[in-house]
Formats: C-alpha cells, structure tokens, sequence
C-alpha cells in the first residue's frame, strides 16, 4: 500500500469517527446485546449517550465508564421504566436538561415469550405489545416535537425479520414488530418535510449472550450438537448460515444516523441473511 492510499484510508477513518460528533442519542435496551452494541458505536462515532436498561448498578457503571474512556463522549444512565409513559417522557426531559436536546432516539428494548395462540398468557402478550410497541410510540412522541422544531432528528427503531415475516408461537412478538415497520413509516412520513428520519432495522439472528443461552438450552433439551442447534433450529430461514454481529448492527445505527442518511426514511432494512428473501 502506497503513502496515498494510506493517509486515504486514515482519513476515512477520522472521518468515520467524527461522522455525529456533538450529536446526543438515547438508546433504550442497552445495557447488553444488540442496544449495547448500537450504543458503542454510536459513541464510537462521537454522539453523547444515554444508556437505559436492565442490569445490576456495578456492572452498568462499569460499562458507562468503558464507553466513556473508550470514545471520549459523555455516557449517561436513565433507569427509566419504558412500560410506564410517563418515566418514558421523563427520561427524555432529563436527557434535554443534561444535553439541551434529543438528536438520535434508538427503539430497541423488548421482550419475547413463545406460545400457541390459545395458550398464550394475556398477561405476556400485554407485557410485549407495551414495551416491544407502545414504548417505540410514547419515546418517539416525546422526541418529535423537538426533532420537527430544530429540523433534525434521526428515529431508528430495532423490529425484526418478525417486523416483515411471521413464525408459529411468536403472536405477540410478531404482531407488535410488524406494528413498529407501520409506525416508523407512518413517522418517516410525518416528519420528512423537516428532515426528520425514521427507519426500522430488521434482524434475524443476531449473536449475543442471551443466543448463546438459547444454543446451549436447545443443545441439551433436543441432546443435539451445537452446531445443529445453529444451523437445523436457530439459522433454520437464514440462507448464509450466519449469525449477525452486533458491530453490524452499529453500523447501520451510525449510517442511518448521519447526513449521508438524510433521504433515507420510512424503510424497514433487513439484516437477515436472506431470511426474507424466500
């Protein structure tokens, strides 16, 4: 590699880097997993962070603590309780008080139970219609108004390869996924004359500590081999075979975020392998 093409791709680099420098963004559900990775990245990229989750307190200061001497920005905690609205609205006041606005929302906590319909407690399919749905609506309802009056705000809400396609037992899971595509192009189209953006992305499986639970669970209750359980249970409509990586799903966060994203909205992107391709 030539001088030119090194100081090319370093540029590229610091570029990337400061691509939503100042930029402030909530993202809820990430104490771990997919919200987690979303969230380094983001910071990675330069926006302030406000975390909120689940979690024991020692191990989410310890990751506040990570990201900020990793990346520089400022990483917040809100153990605001997305099931209630009103703590919804509540962390969004507190993070415009901390930061003086709300640039980037990320939807991305939610809950999963597995069911026949006529078995299906009413009590979980409350549960995941309020957090996995209603939550997207009552956080995005109070970043809106702001967004709209500064004409910026980039909406990113986590459905799923469920958001586009169903699969037997998941009623509520899939119902309130496919509920987030309508409100995200519903929002896309509400706020596109102020550049405002929303999007949905749409994993499949995505390799994380609680897949890893579930590989390990099924390996022993079917007394199958690890890689059946990937290949023939879990990545059964995945054509690549391949688990998803939470830097991808970064990635896109941080793309989708930027200027360079400015025309894309309303679209539910998949990240699936192929999945939704059949």
């Amino acid at each position: 590699m030539n001088q030119i093409q090194t100081m090319t791709k370093l540029d590229d680099a610091t570029r990337l880097q400061r691509l939503l420098a100042g930029k402030v963004a909530i993202v809820t559900g990430s104490t771990s997993g997919i919200g987690l990775g979303i969230a380094r990245a983001l910071a990675e990229a330069g926006a302030n962070v406000v975390l909120n989750g689940l979690g024991r307190a020692d191990d989410v200061q310890q990751t506040r603590e990570m990201l900020h001497q990793s990346t520089g920005v400022t990483v917040a905690f809100d153990n605001a309780n997305l099931m209630n609205p009103v703590e919804t609205v509540a962390m969004v006041e507190r993070t415009e008080e901390m930061f003086g606005r709300v640039d980037i929302l990320v939807n991305n906590a939610g809950i999963q139970h597995v069911a026949p319909i006529e078995a299906f407690p009413d009590s979980k399919w409350d549960a995941i219609i309020g957090l996995n749905l209603s939550a997207v609506f009552h956080a995005t309802k109070a970043v809106f108004t702001g967004m709209k009056l500064r004409k910026f705000g980039r909406i990113i809400n986590v459905a799923s390869a469920h958001g586009l396609v169903a699969s037997p037992f998941k009623s509520a899971y899939v119902a309130a996924k496919h509920g987030v595509v309508g409100l995200t192009k519903v929002t896309a189209l509400e706020g596109a004359e102020v550049n405002v953006t929303a999007n949905a992305i749409c994993p499949g499986y995505v390799y994380t500590p609680l897949v890893e639970k579930q590989i390990d669970d099924q390996a022993r209750t079917h007394n199958i081999p690890r890689e059946q359980v990937i290949r023939d249970v879990l990545l059964v409509n995945q054509p690549n075979k391949k688990f998803a990586t939470v830097e991808e799903m970064g990635a896109l966060a941080v793309f989708l975020a930027s200027d360079m994203a400015a025309s894309i909205t309303g679209t539910a992107l998949p990240v699936d392998g192929g999945w939704t391709a059949h």
